[in-house]
Order: C-alpha cells, then sequence, then structure tokens
C-alpha cells in the first residue's frame, strides 16, 4: 500500500525526498529489521529530521513503518506453513509472544489463525514470484 501511495504522490507531483524513498527502499529490503536510528544515522540525519519527513511524506513514523513490514513478512510465512516460532525467530522478533502479540493487533487473529485468512492468501502483491502464499503452500514448496 505505501509503494502504491508514492507513486500516486510521484504522479501528483508531491516529489517524495530521495533520502525517504532511500529510507523506506531500505526497510522492505530489510524485511523490517532495521532500525530507525540506523537510517538516520547512515542518511547523515537527525533522527528527528528523519522521523518528521518520513512522517509527513509517508504518512507514519519510520518506527511503524519497520513493525507493518516485519509483520507483513512474518504474516506471509504463516500463510506458508512455517512454524510461528521459526516464523518469530527469523523475522526478528524477540520471541513467539512478541510475534503473537503484533499479529493480534494487526489482525485481530492468532498466528494459527491468520494462516487461514483469506486477504493473506490471495495477496500477490507482497510476494515477489508469480505464486501467491496459497499456491506457494498448496504445492508444499516454502519460498523466502
Amino acid at each position: 500500500m505505501t509503494d502504491a501511495l508514492l507513486a500516486r504522490r510521484r504522479e501528483a507531483g508531491s516529489p517524495v525526498d530521495p533520502e525517504v524513498a532511500w529510507a523506506w527502499g531500505r526497510i522492505v529490503v530489510s524485511r523490517g529489521l532495521v532500525r530507525g536510528d540506523e537510517l538516520a544515522a547512515e542518511l547523515g540525519w537527525s533522527r528527528k529530521r528523519l522521523w518528521s519527513r518520513f512522517r509527513s511524506q509517508i504518512g507514519l513514523p519510520p518506527k511503524r513503518a519497520v513493525k507493518l513490514v516485519r509483520f507483513d513478512h512474518a504474516a506471509h510465512r504463516l500463510v506458508a506453513g512455517q512454524d510461528a516460532a521459526r516464523v518469530a525467530a527469523d523475522s526478528g522478533y524477540a520471541d513467539q509472544s512478541h510475534l503473537h502479540r503484533d499479529v493480534v493487533a494487526f489482525t485481530g487473529v492468532t498466528p494459527a489463525t491468520v494462516a487461514g485468512e483469506p486477504f493473506l492468501a490471495v495477496d500477490d502483491i507482497a510476494w515477489t514470484s508469480q505464486e501467491t502464499p496459497a499456491k506457494t503452500y498448496a504445492s508444499g514448496v516454502l519460498r523466502r
């Protein structure tokens, strides 16, 4: 959704600072495993400057963007049939209960239930391959 927002802003003439676009790209590539202060340091900006620009141009602060990207990656791995404990460990959560809290906060259901949620099973935007999570899981092949 954020990629679509950035594209619409670009078309509408509301340019996104290259630094903010770079920070967003870094968050996505890291699958939400980068810290906001690391982004600010890599840009040579203060944390406050990054937060202000990021929030005004993206619509949420970098910390929230990191959390959403990390959750998105983890949720799709759950849909692909991976064990919640392994997903939590590999996705940067402190433990399985940390993953559980984020899943419940973002979806209203538990990690065990989120795997069957139809909104994730048809989401081909978040997956870079041509296969949707449902097809990937059905074929028995797990893609990262």
